[in-house]
């Protein structure tokens, strides 16, 4: 799917969510995009607690993909602030914010705190087995993706035929660019898609229950490296001029939103400037939500009470 096709996609389900409600909205409303992924959920809900319960703010929320759509709805004025944007799936920023040589219609708003990391990771069992478990090491010298040629026959699935299979970004709207990636280094695997966070992981502790042999896409913060014991297949080092044929950068993340937050609601602006949401202060969220089954907001609500000393460091 192309950039161009991926954009106009996000743009028509913001449509379709903001129905004829503008979100220009008079006095202390506020509309963002809930992002689809639980660490960036968890940081626009701590985000929205403060700003509805200490500054009297109501945010209308919208549900709809993270990427270039979002971009386009805090540049147009339809939504009025972002959370949580890592900038290895951000390529618009570029083009909006000008702190990454863009025209400005879209401010930064400052780091979240959170620090990103991507990349492919596979169960130790497949390196080292485990006997534990009766598991033999499936492909004991795979360590980088030069090596994952000569394991592809362990991987195969019904979608990747003869190649093998990696489970890869679960959005398209990510753009993760896995296929690409794959191809442009000369890794014989499909890049299988599944749709949906949820589906994602399912699928990886699915297989990592049955003891199989899969190479999967994750990112940290995240909760699944502290149910599972993964290790990372190495790509190449980062290259900007080469994206996709390399890793992905690390990722300081960022809130952004339209010139028009800064102006209106400077405490909302002074507020995203100040928070530092650690990467342990989230995963700790993202596991009581993800695996414990808890609801969202009552998880941050939670942690907000218990956390008041940290938070309230934040206000402006």
């Amino acid at each position: 799917m192309s950039f161009k096709i991926k954009t106009a996609l996000a743009c028509a389900v913001l449509a379709l969510n903001l129905g004829s409600i503008s979100s220009a909205q008079a006095g202390k409303g506020l509309t963002a995009p809930d992002p689809d992924w639980t660490g960036g959920l968890v940081t626009c809900l701590v985000a929205q607690h403060i700003m509805e319960n200490e500054f009297g703010y109501k945010i209308k929320r919208i549900t709809m993909p993270s990427g270039p759509g979002a971009f386009e709805g805090v540049r147009s004025g339809d939504l009025d602030f972002a959370c949580e944007s890592w900038p290895s799936y951000s390529p618009t920023k570029d083009k909006y914010i000008s702190k990454f040589g863009g025209d400005g219609t879209v401010d930064y708003l400052g780091e979240t705190g959170i620090v990103g990391v991507s990349g492919y990771f596979m169960p130790r069992y497949v390196l080292e087995g485990d006997a534990s478990r009766g598991i033999p090491a499936s492909a004991p010298n795979l360590k980088s993706y030069k090596d994952m040629n000569q394991y592809k026959h362990m991987f195969r699935s019904l979608e990747s035929g003869d190649r093998g299979n990696l489970i890869a970004c679960p959005v398209a709207a990510w753009l993760c660019e896995s296929q690409e990636r794959l191809d442009m280094l000369g890794v014989d695997f499909y890049a299988q898609a599944l749709g949906s966070e949820t589906a994602h992981w399912a699928e990886i502790q699915a297989k990592y229950k049955r003891g199989e042999p899969f190479i999967a896409y994750a990112w940290a913060p995240h909760w699944i490296h502290a149910a599972l014991d993964l290790v990372e297949v190495e790509l190449p080092a980062y290259n900007e001029d080469k994206w996709p044929a390399t890793n992905w950068a690390q990722d300081v993340t960022f809130f952004y939103g339209n010139p028009s937050v800064a102006k209106d609601h400077p405490d909302v602006a002074k507020l995203l400037d100040n928070m530092d949401l650690t990467n342990d202060m989230q995963a700790s969220m993202i596991y009581d939500i993800d695996v414990k089954k808890l609801d969202s907001e009552d998880v941050v609500d939670s942690w907000m009470e218990a956390n008041q000393s940290t938070w309230r460091k934040w206000l402006p």
